[in-house]
């Protein structure tokens, strides 16, 4: 017998954006069947950086993402280390 995994779920708020000359690549998902929202960004170096909160909703998901680009601007995605700190809300 097959075990079946959850699919996952993609905000139409997820996508390629870009700023001042830098992109990255914006994940909003869930599980199916789930209700909390995780959000990860992939930069261009290939780094993952996910939130370790999950998100009521994909518009608080967007808005957290807007909020940290607004704070730390797009550049600071593009770090190469292996932890890049947000700050805590």
């Amino acid at each position: 017998m097959t075990e079946q995994y959850p699919s996952l779920v993609y905000s139409d708020l997820s996508g390629t954006f870009s700023q001042d000359g830098t992109s990255v690549e914006l994940f909003i998902v869930k599980l199916e069947g789930s209700s909390e929202w995780v959000l990860e960004v992939l930069n261009s170096h290939g780094k993952s950086i996910v939130w370790e909160e999950t998100f009521y909703d994909e518009k608080d998901a967007y808005i957290e993402f807007l909020q940290t680009v607004a704070e730390q601007g797009i550049y600071s995605f593009n770090e190469q280390n292996n932890v890049i700190q947000f700050p805590g809300r």
